[in-house]
């Protein structure tokens, strides 16, 4: 039993990350001419979705990226949602288009999602950038499974976050005959981690409510990915003794506390690496929404 797990400090990994973005991008811009730019549309004045666009942007920005705003009230229609999105692609200055999530009521994601270009879908949501994933290509990934695997890249790695310790290249996990079991089967996280993780050799189940013994299953993970929105569902019993644990949820308990979905209490003693809620996965998902953005800069201008 690891009693000290590793934690995996997602903040201190974006932070990572976001620091060789920004060397990148001071290297591209004086080739190109123009920093890479983010497209950010907000509908609606949800205090949660606000937060999260002003981090999303403020990390841009620290980035040297340009950020472009385009907020529109809540009584929006979806044809004024479609208007904003189809001026940022056609803009040349945007490389990245991000829509976000949750709309209002009465304003159905999917088509708006499908009109973002897949070339500037920052999010990697639209439907041609999941197909090249299921076929394992594509350069834009979904940001939240990304920000995953970076962080079991960070489990196997020698490194340990710390105020002193800075990160060199992440090297990705060898994770041939590793076993890896994903509860929930969204097409945001649940799907997308999955195929990731079989793109590395890794042997994976995927499992939702309607698995058989599902505290079982989770037994017999090396790596355990859980993104379910149920708040505490993984109990310390849940899990194998070293495995890595990988906390997609986060959730508001009626005290006002955030937690994920895993009993981190329960759960961290029995782990070699566990993600904490929050500081986990949620810095790794505006890491890579960046990361995907400078992606299609590069694309876009044929840069190594």
């Amino acid at each position: 039993m690891a009693a000290q797990p590793k934690i995996l400090d997602g903040k201190w990994l974006s932070a990572q990350i976001c620091s060789h973005i920004g060397a990148e991008v001071a290297k591209y811009q004086q080739r190109v001419g123009r920093a890479p730019g983010l497209g950010v549309i907000l509908v609606g004045d949800n205090p949660a979705s606000q937060t999260y666009v002003a981090n999303k942007e403020k990390t841009a920005k620290k980035c040297g990226f340009n950020t472009f705003d385009a907020r529109l009230p809540a009584s929006s229609s979806a044809k004024e949602v479609l208007a904003a999105i189809e001026k940022f692609n056609a803009d040349p200055n945007v490389d990245g288009i991000l829509l976000q999530l949750p709309l209002p009521a009465g304003i159905d994601s999917g088509p708006l999602i499908e009109s973002i270009r897949p070339d500037k879908d920052a999010d990697g949501l639209h439907p041609v950038n999941q197909g090249l994933l299921m076929r394992g290509a594509g350069v834009l990934r979904p940001c939240t499974p990304l920000g995953s695997m970076k962080l079991i890249d960070l489990a196997y790695s020698p490194v340990t976050p710390s105020e002193t310790s800075t990160l060199g290249e992440l090297p990705q996990a060898d994770l041939a005959g590793k076993s890896v079991v994903v509860i929930g089967r969204s097409v945001l996280v649940g799907k997308p981690v999955g195929l990731l993780a079989l793109e590395r050799n890794a042997t994976v189940t995927m499992a939702h409510s309607k698995t058989k013994d599902l505290p079982a299953l989770c037994r017999s993970a090396d790596i355990l990915i859980v993104a379910v929105g149920i708040p505490q569902l993984v109990k310390g019993d849940w899990v194998a003794d070293g495995a890595v644990v990988i906390d997609v949820g986060i959730n508001r308990l009626p005290s006002g506390k955030l937690v994920g979905d895993v009993d981190f209490e329960s759960v961290a003693p029995r782990c070699s690496a566990i993600t904490p809620v929050p500081g986990g996965v949620g810095p790794m998902t505006i890491a890579m929404l960046i990361l995907n953005t400078l992606r299609s800069f590069k694309t876009r201008h044929a840069l190594a």
